[in-house]
């Protein structure tokens, strides 16, 4: 009984049976599945359970296990081989430093004169000179083909850093000299440039000086002449300013008006951009709304029409002055206090005072050239289907105060004129 014991084989333990099953088999592949609420340490516990001696392990399994394939001799050295190769052809071998820096020097020395030269062929251009042009040009190509050969030389020293002993490029410092000659070559082009604008601007001042004395010498004898015509007694001298004052009053009434009239135009459905093309045609505007400056220019021309004529050209025999400057009085002392008087007066009432005076006739005859009847029966026709179509400049109360004042300035920068 204790020999049958005794001979009987000892069941292997779970540990001595894994042993021999990895001699026998290389692990390929270990999945292992656990529990999601499982910490880390636990995991890392569940590796020395397979040499523990339970029946059971928790938790834990092996998925799959695989043999590793048989590799032969050739396979085996293949892969080594390819990356020997491989690393050869990619390894870049150190390069001189003292050649680099050389080399790194000709390069900023060859863009500097290259930049050098394009300033010079630029400059060449005004005025034009054939010759600089021709010669920067050369120049321009000998600093390209310079950057290429620069550039084949690094690659084949890349290859091999002996191949540099013999270049002729130079040392590093030779190469920084060159670069600072380009540079001052720079500074130079742009000194000569701008030394010929100032002396262009020195000859201009000489020609410049001289229309400024001849424009004092004119204003010194019209305010002669203006003094000479004014009695001793008399308070009102009328200057430039006077004048220049004026015409600015009606270059802005103009605005005004004009923009009133556009307005009315753009109620009564006119087609603005035709309109504009009619008063000046094939005018390539910015803007859209820059067609107005059209409309302006008509009001502008038809306004200051026979400005050079005295009165307008409007005749004056048989109708009452207005104490709008008659013919007779334009070179007494009394006319110029009357200009000023006037310039500040308001139109409205010199109308309402008389309506048959010089200053309505010109208003009349304005109107007629401004608005003639197909425009204006268009234009206020259609402002209100009640109102019957405007048959006078001063039916409308807006549009005719505004059109009174502009005509006044008109007629006051006209007469103001007269004395220079």
């Amino acid at each position: 009984m204790e020999t049958a014991t005794s001979t009987t084989p000892k069941q292997p333990q779970i540990s001595e049976m894994f042993s021999k099953f990895a001699l026998a088999f290389k692990t390929k592949t270990f999945e292992f599945f656990a529990d999601e609420t499982a910490a880390a340490d636990e995991i890392a516990d569940g590796f020395s359970l397979l040499d523990s001696a339970e029946d059971f392990i928790p938790d834990q399994k092996v998925i799959i296990l695989k043999p590793d394939q048989p590799l032969s001799h050739n396979q085996d050295f293949l892969p080594q081989k390819e990356l020997t190769v491989k690393n050869s052809e990619t390894q870049i071998k150190p390069l001189n430093i003292q050649l680099a820096n050389t080399l790194i020097s000709s390069v900023f020395a060859t863009a500097s004169s290259f930049e050098a030269s394009y300033l010079q062929l630029q400059t060449a251009h005004v005025p034009f000179n054939e010759e600089s042009i021709k010669v920067a040009d050369k120049a321009l190509v000998s600093a390209l083909q310079k950057l290429s050969d620069l550039k084949h030389v690094y690659r084949d020293l890349c290859k091999n850093p002996d191949f540099g002993d013999d270049l002729p490029i130079g040392s590093c410092l030779e190469a920084q000299v060159e670069e600072n000659q380009s540079k001052l070559r720079i500074l130079g082009t742009v000194s000569n440039s701008l030394q010929a604008e100032i002396d262009q601007k020195d000859s201009e001042v000489p020609v410049l000086k001289k229309k400024l004395s001849e424009v004092q010498k004119f204003n010194s004898l019209s305010s002669k002449r203006l003094c000479s015509s004014l009695n001793s007694n008399s308070e009102v001298l009328l200057t430039v300013k006077v004048f220049d004052s004026v015409l600015n009053d009606a270059c802005r009434t103009m605005h005004k008006f004009t923009k009133i009239l556009v307005d009315l135009m753009r109620k009564a459905g006119w087609d603005l951009d035709l309109a504009a093309n009619s008063v000046h045609s094939d005018v390539d505007y910015v803007k859209g709304g820059h067609n107005r400056y059209a409309f302006l220019s008509y009001v502008c021309l038809v306004m200051f029409k026979g400005f050079n004529l005295e009165g307008f050209g409007l005749e004056s025999e048989g109708e009452v002055s207005c104490n709008r400057f008659g013919l007779d009085s334009v070179k007494s002392n009394s006319s110029l206090k009357q200009l000023l008087e006037h310039v500040s007066s308001n139109p409205m009432e010199l109308l309402s005072r008389n309506p048959t005076c010089e200053f309505s006739r010109f208003c009349e005859k304005k109107y007629q050239e401004l608005m003639h009847p197909a425009m204006e029966s268009s234009i206020f026709s259609n402002l209100d289907q009640n109102e019957v179509v405007l048959n006078s400049w001063r039916s409308l109360s807006k549009f005719y105060e505004s059109f009174v004042n502009m005509g006044q300035f008109c007629m006051d920068t006209s007469q103001a004129g007269i004395f220079f």
